[in-house]
């Protein structure tokens, strides 16, 4: 450390500020927005961001929501940055980090902290534990992120590069904190070293690819099957190109959905083992080989783990290793074995069988009350490409995932975290991404009161989304899941008057209430006329608290029989 320092003596300073460099850095992956809310740590970063040219602060009514917001603009533009104050304010932003951290979302956490002086004097200052311990919130943010670093002139010009090098790679947050009375100085100049990127070993991929080939060879019927990875690492093309060339039939997981085109010949639809397809999933358990490509083996996206995947019949291709039925190989990036597969030579002869998809059909009479059965096949007709759908957790997030998507979508949606409230925060961060594009909310009342305060923020930027609130009186999702009571009144929620919210936040808002499936339709028309010029809120009224998609049914039936299976 006296070896460095002595080295930097010798150096001239540059004229950078700690807070331009930062910024500069942010701005060369294409962050031209940075969600978070203003706290005394952080004034002088806000300060030096609103001289700063071509970034913006976008803020946000509170820090989770801000995370929230930063999760979805980094889905649509690859990357994101957060500024929370210390203390409250990054504690209060955890939760959405840790999300992030979850679901493979790079955000760059940037925390103002107190005065380096105080810092030192170990002085007791507000939002900290009155302790003197100034590093305890970053070592919170150890386990949920993928690197921490404390920011100095010193040391700035190495740390953040090498942090945003760790997002980008690893697709998951970092964690920045700088001291409030460094944000000015210069920064010491630095020779950026470069990195060693991972690369593939060539004879363990080659390796592999026998092993593949053994396994191909003497498969008759191969399904691909892609999973959230596919999105988050984009190998999209590659695994479109992967299934032109072997002709075989591609399906989508619960957590992947969209990370392949359902327009597409080869789509046959989401495989959601016991409670989806029964026609997907024998296409899928029978197959001689999947090839899967960024699997999660999570209970929700396995289907409570009804999922049966053969593993001696199973490609597991992950970013950096690629397992053949019980051969690992590591060390091999998931891009090359994508590329060698069809070196293996299979190529399916039989042609690809064409599924009808659970809403192609539009169900009910106009009068009817509104059921999920009847809704969704709605929602389907109306979806457009180019839009962006971002369904809540609960009975949307399981519905929606069975609605067919059109070309060039993007579907945002918390498979893995799965925490009650993201979507409409998350919808607000998408707005700002991409301005251009259409933006629908599917939420429920339950989980639109833990963040409905983004909604003011919509709003005041000016963005123009379309919200589905489907009031079906509390938390249906997690009726559902609680098979051993009925009733329960802790999922029960207020009744807000959903359509006046906006009038409440002070905006302008086409709104409209309905019960029937006639009403949806009209509803439906007027919000994509008044959708270009203003917000729109259509409240969904369900007859049936408990109506809930078929996904859910097949669920719950599950869950009944194990739990008798246990009593």
């Amino acid at each position: 450390m006296e070896n460095m320092t002595n080295e930097l003596s010798q150096m001239p300073l540059i004229q950078k500020t700690l807070g331009e460099y930062l910024f500069d850095r942010l701005k060369q992956e294409g962050i031209t927005d940075i969600f978070g809310v203003p706290g005394d740590y952080n004034f002088t970063l806000l300060d030096a961001l609103e001289r700063y040219e071509g970034i913006r602060f976008v803020n946000g009514r509170n820090e989770l929501n801000s995370g929230y917001a930063a999760d979805a603009y980094a889905r649509l533009k690859g990357m994101s940055a957060l500024i929370t104050t210390f203390g409250v304010g990054e504690m209060s932003a955890c939760n959405a980090i840790a999300g992030a951290n979850s679901e493979h979302v790079p955000i760059i956490h940037i925390v103002g902290s107190p005065p380096d002086t105080a810092q030192k004097a170990r002085k007791l200052m507000h939002h900290t534990l009155m302790d003197g311990d100034f590093d305890v919130f970053r070592k919170v943010y150890e386990p949920i992120t993928a690197y921490t670093a404390v920011l100095t002139p010193e040391n700035a010009a190495l740390e953040i590069p090498n942090a945003i090098r760790i997002a980008k790679t690893s697709k998951k947050p970092v964690y920045l904190v700088v001291a409030d009375d460094l944000v000015n100085k210069p920064i010491w100049p630095h020779k950026e070293q470069p990195m060693p990127s991972a690369v593939t070993n060539p004879a363990t991929l080659q390796a592999a690819v026998d092993q593949m080939k053994l396994l191909l060879d003497r498969a008759q019927h191969a399904v691909i099957l892609a999973d959230v990875k596919t999105m988050r690492f984009h190998w999209e093309e590659y695994v479109r190109k992967l299934a032109e060339t072997m002709n075989v039939p591609v399906v989508s997981t619960l957590f992947g959905k969209g990370s392949f085109d359902e327009n597409h010949p080869l789509f046959i639809g989401m495989y959601g083992g016991a409670f989806g397809s029964p026609e997907v999933r024998e296409k899928v358990e029978t197959a001689d080989v999947v090839i899967a490509v960024g699997l999660v083996w999570a209970d929700t996206n396995t289907a409570n783990f009804t999922a049966k995947l053969n593993p001696l019949q199973l490609i597991e291709i992950q970013p950096t290793q690629v397992k053949v039925a019980s051969a690992e190989y590591l060390n091999v990036m998931a891009e090359d074995v994508l590329l060698a597969l069809p070196k293996t030579g299979y190529r399916q002869q039989a042609s690809v069988p064409q599924f009808t998809h659970p809403y192609d059909v539009i169900m009910g009479n106009p009068e009817e009350p509104l059921t999920a059965a009847t809704y969704y096949p709605r929602f389907q007709r109306m979806l457009k490409e180019g839009d962006i759908i971002i369904p809540e957790t609960g009975t949307f997030f399981y519905g929606m995932s069975q609605v067919k998507l059109p070309r060039n979508v993007t579907y945002i949606a918390e498979g893995g975290w799965q925490s009650i409230g993201y979507a409409t925060p998350s919808s607000y961060g998408a707005c700002i991404a991409a301005p251009t594009r259409r933006v629908l909310l599917f939420t429920g009342d339950g989980s639109l009161q833990l963040t409905a305060q983004e909604i003011s923020s919509m709003l005041y930027y000016g963005c123009k989304p379309i919200i589905f609130i489907l009031n079906n009186d509390g938390y249906t999702i997690e009726k559902y899941l609680n098979v051993k009571t009925e009733n329960q009144t802790y999922n029960k929620v207020p009744n807000w008057s959903y359509t006046k919210l906006a009038e409440a936040f002070g905006g302008d808002a086409f709104t409209a209430t309905v019960h029937t499936n006639q009403e949806l339709d009209e509803a439906i028309i007027r919000a994509e006329a008044e959708s270009g010029s203003r917000l729109c809120i259509i409240e969904m009224m369900a007859a049936d608290p408990m109506d809930a998609p078929q996904y859910m049914h097949n669920m719950r039936k599950y869950m009944e029989q194990q739990e008798k299976q246990q009593s």
